[in-house]
């Protein structure tokens, strides 16, 4: 029997005694997704006890730590996970899916989930239009790509061409 392959590093997020509902909206989401590990409060913690304390799982076979910390640390901007897209119904599909239930967009691919959390919804061809060897063609993506929430790549491919 080999033993599961742990990452070096581990994502952790903390949140407001929600954790099993957002893991579960997660893994819904994602493709390749699962619970690898649930530990509750036991007799230590009596108020607490049978509550998840922290749960271990994958997202497309990233792994990620989600505990129930308390209000202390909510969630910004400081940090976000970044979704790679690999054409506009990825975008849309991750967009509308990580929306549900509350979140709100942000501005150049950002929205915030129900839970707070920030997420960076990137289609590939968007860091290839911004890197254009053509500085003005460049330029026009970006121009294009600030005015947006949701990234609609043919608008954008359509500004960069002029």
């Amino acid at each position: 029997m080999s033993a599961v392959r742990k990452q070096k590093i581990t994502p952790c997020l903390w949140f407001d005694g929600n954790a099993e509902a957002a893991v579960a909206h997660y893994t819904s989401i994602f493709k390749d997704s699962k619970v690898t590990k649930t530990l509750r409060w036991g007799d230590e913690n009596p108020d607490l006890k049978g509550k998840v304390l922290l749960m271990e799982f994958e997202l497309a076979g990233q792994q990620y730590q989600a505990l129930n910390g308390g209000p202390q640390f909510p969630f910004t901007n400081a940090i976000s996970l970044s979704v790679d897209c690999a054409d506009q119904a990825e975008v849309d599909y991750f967009w509308t899916k990580l929306l549900e239930g509350g979140g709100s967009e942000g501005n150049c691919s950002w929205l915030k989930d129900k839970f707070g959390l920030s997420w960076q919804i990137v289609p590939r061809r968007l860091p290839e239009l911004l890197s254009d060897p053509d500085p003005a063609r460049a330029l026009r993506a970006m121009q294009s790509m600030m005015t947006m929430n949701k990234i609609d790549i043919a608008t954008i491919e359509r500004a960069a061409n002029g």
